[in-house]
């Protein structure tokens, strides 16, 4: 089926309100000799090597019939008037192939532009004796052939968007693969950025490989997703989504400590997501929702040295233990590399000590409640233990009622209420 032809400006006004266009005439007339010509003259320029000289030879033919068809009336010379839409969805097709063949843009105009030397030397010969009448005739026909020149030109431009376009939805569903990593376990990696088509197709390629596979867990990973913006996390959101209401559980990770600190400062809920900061730590969550074990090594200590501030490993837990009075730029280390511990070792759960803190302003207490916040982001859950209640208090005055945080007195009583976030979580 032929693809609608737009209707394209003339080039000139017309002069004339009633053409005669004999030049028609003329080539019905030498239709075989101006034919042979034709050819000739396109052969001659090179441009159609790739093109068997039958099938030349037969556009030739097609377009001659198409150019002489219209009869004689005021707007002959409208390449838009419903008479020359045949001639038009001709070029249009013509135009198409030849931009799948990879034909330039003049080359394929060349295929109108290349009748006009042996159209106007028969001119010359059929009005030697009449220089007003060639005069006419050569400019109605130059007219003429512009506009359908122009034509092929604009339809040659159109094709190329459409297989431009078509390239594209190609490797965007080639950029969104979707692995099996177990039995009921699905993982999208994610590179570059997230628009609004690319995120329709994730969706799609996954929510289809859900019900292929009748998976149960799917993992969304963003380690090569560059940033994220309101934009991008509603995008991702709208695919949990629709993953849930294909009856799975949807798990993203891959987020490193600059974008959870992004998420958190554009106050995007990701509450009822699960988040991991790496594909493992999100694996190795999936294969224990669905019944099976992972086992580790025997827990040790390990010493990770912030300043004067400790940061120490125990197991999939990291203990945070405040001894010195706090400031602005301490604060804001703390959280930048706490939050890197908990990506780097795949924390689980993070132990605020703070029973040697006696006063704390609002900058310390947003930054506590910031940095739990890019933690559970982060997949892990933060308790603040050793709370002195003169600290208590000046939080509430302060307005600061930490929501998400989970408190308790001492170190061995937080231990306890993480270990049962993370049993009633698995």
């Amino acid at each position: 089926m032929t693809a609608a032809v737009p209707r394209v400006p003339n080039i000139m006004p017309l002069i004339q309100s009633a053409a005669s266009t004999d030049f028609r005439s003329l080539l019905i007339r030498q239709r075989r000799e101006v034919l042979d010509a034709w050819v000739e003259e396109q052969l001659k320029q090179g441009r159609v090597e790739s093109l068997p000289p039958a099938e030349l030879r037969a556009q030739c033919d097609q377009f001659l019939s198409l150019l002489a068809g219209p009869a004689n009336s005021d707007s002959i010379l409208d390449v838009n008037d419903p008479a020359w839409m045949p001639a038009r969805a001709f070029l249009a097709d013509l135009s198409r192939s030849r931009a799948r063949l990879g034909f330039s843009p003049s080359e394929t105009a060349s295929f109108v532009f290349a009748l006009k030397r042996p159209l106007f030397a028969l001119l010359r010969r059929e009005f030697a004796d009449n220089a007003q009448q060639l005069a006419d005739e050569t400019w109605l026909a130059t007219e003429l052939l512009d506009q359908l020149g122009l034509l092929t030109m604009e339809e040659y431009q159109r094709g190329r968007e459409e297989v431009i376009r078509s390239q594209q939805h190609e490797m965007l569903e080639l950029s969104t693969p979707v692995l099996t990593l177990w039995d009921g376990v699905l993982a999208l990696p994610l590179i570059g950025t997230l628009d609004s088509a690319r995120t329709q197709i994730v969706m799609e390629t996954l929510l289809q490989r859900i019900v292929e596979t009748g998976a149960q867990i799917a993992i969304i990973d963003i380690t090569g997703v560059p940033t994220v913006d309101t934009m991008t996390a509603q995008h991702l959101l709208k695919t949990v989504t629709a993953t849930r209401l294909m009856g799975a559980e949807c798990i993203i990770s891959g987020i490193r400590p600059q974008i959870a600190a992004t998420i958190v400062h554009l106050g995007v809920d990701l509450s009822g997501v699960t988040t991991k900061a790496t594909l493992a730590d999100a694996f190795r969550v999936a294969l224990a929702r669905s019944g099976r074990t992972v086992t580790h090594g025997s827990p040790t200590a390990e010493y990770v040295s912030v300043e004067r501030i400790p940061i120490i490993r125990m197991g999939a837990c990291l203990l945070v233990t405040i001894q010195v009075d706090m400031y602005d730029q301490l604060a804001m280390t703390l959280q930048h590399d706490l939050t890197e511990q908990i990506a780097k070792q795949g924390s689980e759960g993070v132990l605020v000590d703070i029973s040697a803190l006696e006063i704390v302003d609002s900058f310390i207490g947003r930054m506590i409640a910031n940095t739990a916040t890019m933690a559970r982001v982060l997949g892990a859950d933060t308790v603040l233990v050793g709370m002195q209640p003169a600290v208590a208090i000046t939080l509430v005055e302060l307005g600061l009622s930490l929501p998400g945080i989970l408190t308790a007195r001492n170190v061995e009583m937080g231990m306890a209420l993480l270990t049962k976030v993370a049993k009633s979580r698995a």
